[in-house]
């Protein structure tokens, strides 16, 4: 295996996620990273055939990702990547596919007409005006969209063990997502066992970004095309869904009624049963362990195996082994790739932004 220094990819979103090829998302962060390139270099750099680089070419030509010159020699033209920015903007657009509004709606009405016509819930209404306050019947009451955060924030901060959520919204607004997001890293923490079952994103990203919460042991998230209506479940004792589903804004009912509750909790887990959870089809995590990390910080600094082996105090086998497990790990082919597919994922930084330090001793 060849000692060469390591170059970081660019930080830029995997263009995978939105339905192009490895090759494509490799030669596009080629491009993105070092500049203008003919496909002779691409191909040389990437350590792909003359085939498959001018296949990702073409690739990344039809979607509007990369440019050339005119040449009309494919040895001499010179390719030069889009903006980033634009790109995903644009490849995020065409795939786009939102959930239309009226069959929320009508979705919605069909649970509480199916609660209603079973009995459980025959006291349930099916719209609820703004001026109703207080109880609708028993076990069930109206509530603005304020006073269900001011319960909500009540209830969680209590000894609960359980939140379960149903959203069949695939956008959250700023406002909702600033306000929910302390209170779920809180119930995390706290080891509260958190279900969030919802539709699969817009744009087609199959990577999960929520960010401060990942699927586990108390939070576990999973997406189906088929969610009936919005729904919280606060430890199987009380349930929420919106007065009104085309406008928030109305508030929600609150239920306490046994009889509504289990059928609410029945419902939510027969449609948790056929999601499927959203790494299942995501692009591969991955996080480098300390020592990984380190190598992967000087190589990308421009020291050789050698001179890396000498600075962990490690032997030159070892970085060569840890190398290839993470190759292995990403499904590369090289070096390069990997120094790619690692600014992919954002779990390096270049060598501008992270400089090698001393390193306590590290013995194989």
């Amino acid at each position: 295996m060849t000692s060469t220094p390591i170059p970081l990819g660019a930080a830029i979103p995997s263009l995978v996620r939105w339905g192009l090829s490895g090759d494509a998302d490799f030669v596009f962060r080629t491009l993105v990273t070092f500049g203008p390139r003919t496909e002779r270099v691409i191909a040389a750099e990437l350590g792909l055939s003359g085939r498959r680089t001018a296949d990702a070419l073409a690739e990344l030509r039809a979607a509007g990702a990369a440019v050339s010159t005119d040449d009309s020699r494919t040895t001499t033209r010179i390719w030069t990547a889009r903006r980033p920015a634009a790109v995903v903007a644009m490849l995020r657009s065409r795939r786009l596919r939102l959930v239309d509004g009226n069959t929320k709606t009508q979705s919605h009405h069909h649970v509480v007409r199916a609660l209603r016509s079973s009995g459980v819930g025959a006291a349930l209404p099916l719209d609820v005006v703004p001026a109703l306050r207080g109880s609708v019947t028993d076990g069930v009451r109206y509530l603005s969209r304020a006073a269900t955060r001011d319960r909500i924030a009540e209830l969680v901060a209590t000894d609960i063990r359980e939140f379960w959520t149903m959203s069949n919204h695939q956008e959250i607004d700023a406002e909702s997502a600033r306000i929910a997001a302390p209170q779920d890293l809180a119930l995390y923490e706290r080891g509260v066992r958190m279900r969030m079952l919802a539709l699969p994103p817009a744009d087609g990203d199959p990577l999960d970004v929520s960010g401060h919460l990942l699927n586990g042991t108390t939070f576990q998230r999973r997406e189906t095309p088929d969610v009936p209506l919005r729904l919280m479940l606060v430890d199987r004792r009380f349930g929420y869904f919106p007065a009104d589903p085309a406008d928030l804004d109305r508030g929600y009912l609150e239920v306490e009624r046994p009889s509504v509750l289990r059928a609410l909790i029945r419902l939510f887990e027969r449609h948790w049963d056929a999601a499927v959870p959203p790494e299942q089809n995501a692009v591969t995590p991955i996080e480098l362990a300390p020592r990984e990390r380190i190598l992967i910080t000087l190589l990308a600094a421009g020291h050789t195996d050698q001179s890396s082996a000498e600075r962990m105090r490690i032997s030159a086998r070892s970085v060569t082994g840890i190398m290839r497990t993470l190759m292995d790990r990403l499904g590369v082919d090289n070096r390069f790739q990997l120094g790619l597919a690692l600014g992919a994922l954002r779990v390096a930084a270049p060598p501008s932004l992270a400089e090698p330090t001393d390193q306590p001793d590290e013995h194989d």
